[in-house]
Formats: structure tokens, C-alpha cells, sequence
């Protein structure tokens, strides 16, 4: 099977998975915000946020190695696991010390400390399971990964809603959480033993140690600073203006996080191909790159657009006190784009040994949102950090566009007819929402509305029947290439 039918292949696996995932996230992230209500909910993903930030610091840069080495030598995949579990095993013990440590310095009530303690534990689980599922992925293979993914969040919601309508409290439906993660470790472990034959042990080899680590600095980095620039808004809405605001703010935030499974389904299977292709087909990986790119537009505008218009009936699913997040929402969703094209830039400037260029990138970006929150969140809160979100994903595709242009010969001129042939086709429909969405169903209207974007978008050439096809046979074909 050739690399172009496997990325198709696991582009379609993931995606169908993802696609599961997040409806499942969002119906249950539904039924929380609802019964929760913006200060618990803001507790709720308080702890999250803050324990993700950590997690981090178990990985630095570790699994993005194991990817792209697994995909260079898989004959080396077992001795590759085996130094990185030697390194992350200590790291997570440290990470879990920290956690606990400035959760109790920060001074929170007992009730977030529990949270924590419980989110410290999924972090652990859920960095070894990544770490496995690293390994499958530099063979190539997403399958499992998607079929784990779409479990876990049953798990999540269904252990999750018992708790919730059991009166259970926040702390029982955080520990679905845990049991989730508990299934992602056994189950990756498991697969990567059974169908790979790889022994799951810590093995020391002081040469491969040495260049793992010398590998994974610069991806460590970039790791870090991207976890902190994700999540510390939340974290810093919690100290500075209190829970509320971060209840609010992880509306918004929650919608555009939950379309990101398009980019991550299509990047997760293209990275080990980009890292292939660096080493023997420049050509190759200048067509996948523009591919990638003019796709994630292609979906990301009409998302956007259509998203903004039709903010204030989409929280009418929620309680009428988080009306408030309209604004913030509108606001966030404009950052879609840049969101979604930087997952190809991201992974192309990683595949082809730029990791250093991508990690300053990231550490100027994490800078500038700090500057930004400390700034604007004082006297806008939610409205504050979603400004922030806005600006810095500009940023972090302008400074990434400029340093693709370096290593690879690409069609900007392409990629710029496919965005204002796309941006055209979303602002006619955003302009059809906005005269219907009084008189007209939210389902009806974001169904049509799609329906029509892609009508406009062929007829003007933005989108080819080829390229349908392509997509389609991708998901149906068992056996490509």
C-alpha cells in the first residue's frame, strides 16, 4: 500500500472516529454546562486546564519523536519505546509531586484541590497511553487509535451522566474521567503487545538515550509552551476574574476545540508521510502540503461564518446564564481558519527537521498571549481571552507561513484563489443565515447553509468533483492502492 493511500486510509479511519468523539464530547459537555452552570463548570475545567499544563512536562517533546523515528526505522520501533518509557516514568512522578504541590500553594478550596488530584491522575494514564499509541502511528496505523478515542468519551459520558443525575457531585464525574483514561492505557498497552509483538518496559541504551533527548528538546519546548499558551487563559481567568468567567469562556473555547478533530484527523496520519516524503520526495510533499491547506480552508470558512452568524441560537442549548459567552464566541470562532492551517504548517516544519524554528515560534507566541491576558483580561474577562485566542493564532500562522516558504516550492497562488473563491462562497451564505435565522430551524439552516457553500464553491471551481471522489473512496475503499 503506497503512503498516499495510507494517509487517505487513516485520514478516514480518525476522522469517522473523531467525528463520533466529539458529538459524544459536545452532547455531554451539553448536559454539564446545563446542570452545572458556569461556576461549577468553571471548576470543572479549571482542573483540567491546570493539570494539562503539567502533563507536559512528562512528555517534552517524547511522543513526536517516537512518530517520526518509528516511521523512519520500525525495526527500531521496540528499542525506541523502551528508552522513552526509561525517561517519561520519573518524569511523571516529579509532574504528579508538582501538581500537588502548587495547587495546595495556590490556595484553593478543597473541593478544586480533589479535582486536581483526580485530573493528576488521568494526566498519568493518559501520557503512557499516548506514547503507545505513538508508536502505532509511526507504522502507520490509526485504526485502533480512533477506536480507543471514540470509547473513551463513551466512558466519559456515560459514567459522567450517572454521576451527574445520580446527585453524585462534581468530584464522581470527574472520576469517569479517570476511568476512561484507566481504559486508554490497558488497551494500548495491549495492542501494541498483541499485533506488534513490542515488550512494554523501560530498557536504558546510553547512545539512543542520548539522541532521543537530543531529538526531543526542541519538540519538548514547543510542547511546552504550546500546552501553556492552550491552557493558561483558563487558569489565569480563574485567578484573576474567578470561576464564572472560565465557565463562560469554555463555551466558546469548547466549540472551536471540539472542530479541531478535522485538522488532527488529517495531520495525525500526514505527519509520518511528510517525515517519509523530506527524505524522498520533496515533490510529493510540496502537493500533500498544498492539499492539506487548501482542504482546511475549504472546511474551516463556511464553519466560521456560519458559526458567527448563528452564535446566539446555538446558546439557546444552554442555560440562559451563559448568554454572556455570545460574544466570546463570535470572537473565537474567527480564529477557526487559522486554527485548522496551522496543524499542516506545524507538522510540516516538524517533519523536515525544523522543530527548533517551530518551538522559538511557539515561545514568542506563548509570550505575546501572556502579555495579552495579563492585559486584557483584567478588563474584559472572557471577552479578554478570546480576543487573545484571535490574535495569536494569526500570529502563529504568520510566523510559521514565512518559514514554510524556505524549505518547500508550493503554489501560493493556488492556495490564495482557493481562499478568496471560498471566502466569497461563506460570505454569501453567512448573508442567506443572517436574513433566514428568525424564521428558520438552526438544523434546517446550518444543513442548507452548508449544502449551499459547497454548491457555490463548485461552480467556482474551489472545490473539484476529483477532489470529492477522492474523499469518498477514501472512506469506502477497504483496499487503496
Amino acid at each position: 500500500m503506497t503512503k498516499i493511500a495510507n494517509v487517505a486510509k487513516n485520514t478516514s479511519y480518525l476522522t469517522l472516529a473523531l467525528i463520533l468523539q466529539k458529538i459524544i464530547s459536545f452532547t455531554y459537555f451539553t448536559f454539564l454546562a446545563r446542570s452545572l452552570g458556569p461556576d461549577d463548570l468553571g471548576k470543572y475545567y479549571f482542573a483540567i486546564s491546570f493539570t494539562t499544563i503539567f502533563a507536559i512536562f512528562i512528555d517534552l517533546g517524547l511522543v513526536n519523536v517516537l512518530t517520526r523515528e518509528v516511521a523512519k526505522t520500525q525495526e527500531k520501533a521496540k528499542d525506541l519505546l523502551g528508552n522513552v518509557l526509561f525517561l517519561k516514568i520519573p518524569l511523571a512522578a516529579v509532574a504528579l509531586l508538582a501538581v500537588a504541590l502548587m495547587i495546595n500553594l495556590m490556595g484553593y478550596p478543597a473541593i478544586t484541590k480533589n479535582l486536581v488530584y483526580i485530573s493528576s491522575i488521568c494526566m498519568i494514564l493518559d501520557s503512557f497511553s499516548t506514547t503507545f499509541f505513538a508508536v502505532i502511528r509511526g507504522f502507520h496505523n490509526l485504526k485502533f487509535e480512533s477506536i480507543a478515542s471514540v470509547i473513551f468519551q463513551l466512558i466519559v459520558m456515560v459514567f459522567g451522566l450517572a454521576a451527574l443525575y445520580s446527585g453524585l457531585g462534581l468530584v464522581w464525574i470527574m472520576v469517569s474521567l479517570a476511568l476512561a483514561s484507566a481504559f486508554n492505557f490497558i488497551y494500548s498497552s495491549f495492542i501494541l503487545w498483541k499485533r506488534w509483538h513490542i515488550r512494554i518496559f523501560p530498557v536504558y541504551n546510553e547512545a539512543l538515550t542520548k539522541i532521543i533527548i537530543k531529538i526531543a528538546i526542541p519538540f519538548g519546548l514547543f510542547a511546552v509552551f504550546q500546552r501553556v499558551y492552550t491552557y493558561l487563559d483558563s487558569v489565569l481567568l480563574s485567578i484573576i476574574a474567578g470561576d464564572r468567567y472560565v465557565g463562560l469562556y469554555q463555551i466558546a473555547f469548547k466549540i472551536v476545540f471540539a472542530l479541531q478533530f478535522l485538522p488532527m484527523a488529517f495531520t495525525a496520519s500526514l505527519y509520518p508521510a511528510m517525515s517519509s516524503y523530506w527524505v524522498d520526495n520533496r515533490q510529493q510533499l510540496a502537493i500533500s502540503f498544498e492539499r492539506a491547506m487548501n482542504y482546511l480552508i475549504i472546511i474551516s470558512l463556511p464553519i466560521s461564518f456560519g458559526i458567527a452568524v448563528l452564535a446566539g441560537k446555538i446558546m439557546v442549548i444552554f442555560r440562559s446564564g451563559f448568554t454572556e459567552a455570545i460574544l466570546p464566541m463570535q470572537i473565537i470562532i474567527m480564529s477557526l481558519l487559522f486554527v485548522f492551517i496551522n496543524f499542516p504548517i506545524g507538522s510540516l516544519l516538524n517533519a523536515c527537521d525544523r522543530q527548533k524554528i517551530n518551538t522559538i515560534n511557539m515561545i514568542v507566541v506563548t509570550i505575546f498571549s501572556i502579555i495579552l491576558n495579563l492585559i486584557l483580561i483584567p478588563k474584559y474577562q472572557a471577552v479578554g481571552a478570546s480576543i487573545t485566542v484571535l490574535l495569536t493564532n494569526f500570529l502563529m500562522f504568520a510566523l510559521g507561513i514565512i518559514q514554510v516558504e524556505k524549505i518547500i516550492k508550493y503554489s501560493k497562488k493556488k492556495i490564495a484563489l482557493v481562499f478568496l473563491k471560498s471566502f466569497l462562497a461563506a460570505g454569501i451564505m453567512a448573508a442567506a443565515i443572517w436574513y433566514l435565522k428568525f424564521s428558520v430551524n438552526i438544523f434546517i439552516l446550518a444543513i442548507g447553509g452548508g449544502l449551499f457553500y459547497f454548491a457555490a464553491l463548485l461552480a467556482s471551481g474551489g472545490f473539484r468533483k476529483e477532489d470529492i471522489v477522492s474523499i469518498y473512496n477514501s472512506f469506502l475503499s477497504k483496499k487503496l492502492g
